[in-house]
């Protein structure tokens, strides 16, 4: 119900700003602005996501159907099973779906979103195989996309790149902030949805593998700031895309040891991609067209400016609000986002705080409501219960995380 009525008041605040600016701005383009921008949203849910998705969903379900049947993912969950049936309790001790996790999860720390995608949705539906009522979200679920949502990112390579585009002296230098604030928001996540589903955090198992991934981490920070910065972004592309094609390549081999048909397994797994994505169409466009209506009439500037004004009043540096934009746009839209990112980069350059800041709030999270929309959208899950509160707090710790080492870093 809370998403229900967020997505009409997308639609009901933008109408209400536009004709505010029609009677007393007397802008009689904004309503137009308005209708394209849900045109050019809708053309772009299809076009550019739902369509190009579809590719890369058929070749990574065809290749995860190989893996299953060589017992890669089995193995996974075997090894992992311990921590994840403690997080997981409804799913069954070495269930496929906690490979398919394992999987989509390693994908998002790598930053190859393409390759965690089909890996999630593919969890998604295994966990929906289990779930007792098909249109409410199970706790199984609701733990899996709130973790998924706070997009636990080893190394924003993206981000990396763009700010090199916009003449960052060091592009990699929002490296280490990014990676707080997601770790941040991660734990948040984990911890909101803990509360809720009763889960004990302080058992042995569950301290053991956070205090191993923590330390892990530490160690990565470590090895990093320990080599020169022009080689983090050369270490990250070599490393994350040798491990994708690596997996790739063990699937194979397992599968042929196993004397598994490859090619017909493929096929087999590549038929559910594709028509994966054709089901998740109607929520890509039902959200991306109310988030276009949202932005282009203006009514987020607004926000911003609301906020920059109230912070004023307290007498703290209000320099962070410059870059708010892309945070408040990020559990909106991914690609919005990234746009205020690359505007703010353009406006106040890319090495100035809010250009970093931006940055930094744009590798803290994932897009939470886009989330929602396409997992939750390809099993049709129409109750999704909690998700999206616990998924806007983890978002929330990021955030304010970001700002707080952002002006440790650079301010």
């Amino acid at each position: 119900m809370a998403l229900n009525y967020l997505w009409i008041a997308f639609f009901l605040i933008a109408f209400i700003v536009a004709l505010l600016k029609l009677i007393f701005l007397g802008d009689t383009e904004i309503f137009k602005l308005i209708v394209d921008g849900m045109f050019d949203s809708a053309e772009t849910s299809v076009m550019n996501i739902a369509l190009p998705l579809a590719g890369v969903m058929t070749f990574f379900m065809g290749l995860l159907n190989i893996g299953e049947k060589a017992g890669a993912i089995n193995f996974l969950a075997r090894i992992v099973g311990p921590f994840f049936n403690r997080l997981f309790p409804e799913v069954p001790k070495n269930h496929p779906a906690s490979g398919q996790m394992i999987m989509n999860f390693s994908a998002n720390m790598l930053g190859l979103d393409n390759a965690a995608t089909p890996f999630g949705l593919k969890a998604m539906q295994s966990l929906q195989e289990l779930n007792p009522s098909k249109t409410v979200a199970s706790n199984a679920q609701i733990m899996f996309m709130v973790l998924h949502s706070a997009g636990p990112v080893l190394i924003p390579l993206s981000i990396m790149a763009q700010r090199a585009i916009y003449g960052a002296k060091d592009a990699s230098d929002i490296f280490i902030p990014c990676l707080i604030a997601t770790y941040v928001a991660t734990v948040t996540g984990l911890l909101f949805v803990s509360f809720k589903q009763k889960i004990n955090l302080l058992d042995r198992v569950i301290i053991t593998w956070l205090g191993g991934i923590t330390a892990a981490i530490g160690l990565l920070l470590w090895y990093l700031s320990s080599i020169p910065k022009e080689q983090i972004e050369i270490f990250s592309k070599v490393s994350s895309n040798m491990i994708l094609f690596g997996l790739i390549i063990s699937f194979l081999l397992g599968a042929l040891r196993k004397k598994v048909d490859i090619f017909d397994a493929f096929i087999e797994g590549a038929k559910g991609g594709f028509e994966t994505s054709v089901r998740i169409i109607p929520y890509l466009v039902a959200m991306l067209v109310a988030i276009g209506a949202l932005r282009n009439s203006g009514a987020l500037t607004w926000i911003v400016d609301g906020m920059k004004y109230l912070f004023a009043l307290t007498n703290i540096n209000t320099d962070f609000t410059d870059a708010l934009p892309t945070a408040l746009m990020h559990p909106l839209s991914g690609g919005g986002s990234r746009a205020m990112m690359i505007d703010t980069m353009k406006t106040f350059g890319a090495d100035s705080f809010a250009g970093r800041l931006a940055c930094v709030f744009q590798g803290s999270a994932d897009t939470i409501f886009y989330v929602i929309a396409l997992y939750f959208g390809s099993v049709n899950i129409k109750e999704t219960r909690y998700t999206l509160w616990a998924g806007l707090t983890a978002d929330l710790a990021g955030i304010i995380t970001a700002i707080l080492v952002s002006y440790l870093f650079f301010h």
